[in-house]
């Protein structure tokens, strides 16, 4: 790409990485275009589609959750892996209200590192016994999908209360804390059918 092109590029993902996370992903293409001080037609040269501006804007967030992955797994105790990972997910999640909104989308698909390297977490904390046998990896959604909505419910009043969520959902997925769950888990279809609906 000529210099001009590529500093477009540049100003595009700055402004779209500050507006996301002040505002979410729905944010206006145009508006992203305004303050990047380019067209909308050059918008759409560099990035298509708004997903293909997504993904470029977060790619280092999606290598830092395999990355936090790997280092709870490199943790001697599963429970503290498992609690850790979940901890620095939601960090994440707190921090920037368009990767809050991404985390919802994309809870719990699979095929990707990151994915893998969850399920190894959760099966590893299930051996130890730490966490209960009957959680699966899409119940795990069900904590991302919460803690945002704790994030985007507080994040200006209370900026912190997503830790006191998440920590009351730790221990309900603790071993010790199980009993009988009232229905079956969603499977992989179902949980993609609800984070379109999102």
């Amino acid at each position: 790409m000529r210099k001009d092109a590529v500093q477009n590029r540049e100003n595009l993902l700055r402004a779209a990485r500050e507006l996301f996370a002040d505002r979410g992903l729905d944010v206006p293409l145009e508006e992203i275009a305004r303050r990047a001080g380019v067209s909308i037609g050059t918008l759409y040269n560099r990035f298509p589609t708004r997903d293909s501006l997504v993904a470029a804007v977060f790619a280092d967030r999606v290598a830092t959750v395999a990355e936090l992955a790997e280092q709870a797994l490199a943790m001697d105790d599963p429970w503290e892996g498992f609690a850790a990972f979940l901890t620095g997910v939601c960090e994440l999640q707190a921090a920037d209200l368009g990767y809050n909104d991404l985390a919802v989308r994309g809870a719990a698909l699979e095929g990707d590192r990151g994915y893998g390297l969850m399920r190894e977490l959760l099966r590893r904390a299930q051996r130890s016994g730490d966490v209960r046998d009957d959680v699966t990896l899409t119940d795990m959604a069900f904590v991302v999908w919460g803690v945002a909505a704790t994030v985007k419910a507080t994040y200006q009043v209370s900026p912190g209360a997503w830790r006191r969520h998440l920590a009351l959902t730790l221990d309900g997925l603790r071993a010790t804390a199980a009993h009988p769950l009232p229905v079956p888990p969603m499977s992989t279809t179902q949980t993609r059918a609800a984070m379109h609906s999102c």
